[in-house]
Formats: structure tokens, sequence, C-alpha cells
């Protein structure tokens, strides 16, 4: 099954601490679980025209504990890329 690049990126993840990494060139994004470093980079410079990515960073986001009541379960674990462009 052939991945596009909007398969792979899912959405921007705008928080206090990645709008201090933007004047760095850091963009933050979640990314499909199975995606590696080299299909985020593909997909970025496709979706984003004339940009070249330095490196990509992956973490794993574990699912967090919550409860409503007296239900309890865990959120869904996710992917998290941050993707250094070059200058």
């Amino acid at each position: 099954m052939v991945k596009t690049a909007q398969d792979i990126i899912i959405k921007p993840i705008i928080t206090e601490h990645s709008m201090e990494c933007l004047a760095a060139g850091k963009y933050t994004f979640k990314v499909a679980k199975n995606a590696n470093k080299i299909e985020i980079a593909k997909a970025v410079e496709t979706l984003f025209k004339g940009v070249k990515v330095a490196k990509v960073n992956t973490i794993s986001v574990r699912g967090k504990m919550k409860r409503m009541g007296r239900n309890e379960g865990y959120t869904s674990s996710w992917k998290k890329a941050i993707v250094t462009l070059t200058a």
C-alpha cells in the first residue's frame, strides 16, 4: 500500500515549546505510527514546497491514563516528529 504525504503527516503540534523551537527551524508534527524518518522527511518536502529537511527526530508518545467518574482508560498512543529544516 502506497502512503501519501497526507497519510504520513497528520497535523502540526502547537504548544509553547514547539513555538519556541520555530526560531531554530524546528517544526513539530503528529505523524502516522508506522512512518519512518525517511518517509517523514519526504512527506514534509512534498507538502511544503521549497523546504529542505536537515534531520528528523521521532518520539513515540505513550497513551495517558484518564478517568471520567468511575470509568477509566487510556488515551491512544501516537508518534511525534520534530523536523529540522536547513537554513
